[in-house]
């Protein structure tokens, strides 16, 4: 599907506070462990947003749900990045927040303790096909799969993209909530959707198979287009059942890597939005994967810092 360059991209997924507890080595089991921690603003959805809008997407809106707690701040942090924020305060729960211990001798590798919070409660009343006014492109976080209200989201939003002729893109998001899901529901519930950009691991997970080019592959034959995210190895791209391209990673020198597949993504709906090929599309991906490993959080500098850089 071919759509004009520079077209709004809307985003639905979640918002949440990222609490990064930067260590080194193992933790120490029952008592002190020595970490440097930040609170800053996260969710897979809203790093993907703040990612497009940095990349130059002109405009970027992004639908998601908070508490009362933090949404204010929020819609500010994400205004700074260059978002427009259609933000649903939920007054009976608070905004998720995400506990992300990343291991600094080791490639700066993260896990996460997650807690969704509201970000799970957002769902068909929260949508409106207004939403899609000006929009060239729709993309969904896979977050959004794993609890029911927002899985009917989902199934409201690909049926109003696919009315207005809108092409619509996800991320699986997590292959841990992936297996929990099971990988036939999740194939049901994605049906429809142009592009899939999973990781190497999530797309192995969804396939059975344990090579990221024949999952890739194999994933091509259910969604039209393809990105595989492999993080120090680059990129796949495929299609109609084979690999079209590989695309090389850039080196980097990891602090974080919570955000670098959101990065990666933000760009590369960017590329695609200003005219790019896929191929192409996924190397800026590789750039901006690259510059969000060597940051502190999942969010590129806001717009507000970039131009007292530039001053």
């Amino acid at each position: 599907m071919t759509v004009a360059p520079g077209g709004a991209l809307l985003v639905v997924g979640d918002v949440v506070t990222d609490v990064v507890a930067r260590h080194r080595g193992p933790l120490a089991a029952g008592t002190d462990t020595a970490a440097s921690v930040r609170r800053l603003p996260g969710g897979a959805g809203a790093n993907v947003a703040c990612w497009a809008a940095h990349e130059g997407c002109a405009e970027v809106r992004l639908l998601g749900r908070v508490g009362t707690d933090a949404g204010a701040w929020h819609e500010r942090e994400l205004a700074a990045c260059g978002v427009r924020p259609l933000l649903v305060v939920d007054a009976a729960a608070p905004t998720g927040t995400v506990i992300c211990l990343v291991d600094t001798a080791d490639s700066a590798e993260r896990t996460f303790l997650t807690d969704s919070g509201a970000s799970l409660r957002i769902g068909p009343d929260d949508w409106s096909d207004a939403l899609l006014d000006g929009v060239d492109r729709l993309h969904l976080s896979g977050y959004l799969l794993f609890s029911e209200p927002s899985r009917a989201l989902v199934s409201v939003a690909l049926s109003a993209a696919r009315a207005r002729g809108v092409p619509v893109s996800l991320d699986p998001a997590s292959a841990g909530f992936l297996a929990a899901l099971g990988v036939d529901r999740f194939l049901g519930l994605v049906e429809g959707v142009d592009v899939l950009l999973p990781s190497r691991d999530e797309a192995c997970l969804l396939t059975g198979l344990p090579d990221a080019a024949d999952a890739a592959a194999k994933l091509s034959r259910h969604v039209p287009l393809v990105i595989v995210k492999q993080g120090a190895e680059g990129a796949l791209v495929a299609r109609s059942g084979g690999v079209s391209a590989r695309v090389a990673a850039v080196t980097a020198s990891p602090r974080d890597s919570t955000g670098a597949g959101d990065a990666f993504t933000g760009a590369f709906l960017a590329a695609l939005l200003a005219g790019a090929e896929p191929g192409q599309a996924a190397a800026a991906g590789c750039r901006a994967g690259a510059r969000a490993v060597e940051r502190v959080g999942g969010r590129p500098p806001r717009t507000a810092d970039r131009r007292a850089a530039d001053g």
